[in-house]
């Protein structure tokens, strides 16, 4: 497990998830072994310029998908496909 007061930063491509009731999301790289867990995960930091304060759900595939609000989408003007950088690290 990372250190928790550093964050986890990378860059991630937004992406639909129909089965999921068409949320928007991105992936996060190695999140099981930084977070240390494959459970649901509150994380604070930001995705772009925006604030941001969510849960990390787990993917079925040994990873975490981090859900991107309307709102948030909408006050840094991305969408799916586009590509977002993210800092996060547990709350």
């Amino acid at each position: 497990m990372a250190d928790s007061t550093q964050p986890l930063e990378f860059d991630a491509t937004l992406r639909k998830v129909p089965e999921v009731g068409g949320w928007t999301v991105f992936d996060v790289p190695d999140s099981v072994a930084w977070f240390g867990t494959g459970n649901p995960v509150k994380v604070v930091g930001k995705i772009d310029d925006a604030d941001v304060a969510i849960t990390l759900m787990p993917t079925g595939q040994g990873g975490h998908m981090g859900p991107v609000k309307a709102a948030t989408r909408k006050a840094i003007g991305k969408q799916a496909d586009d590509t977002v950088r993210v800092s996060i690290r547990a709350a």
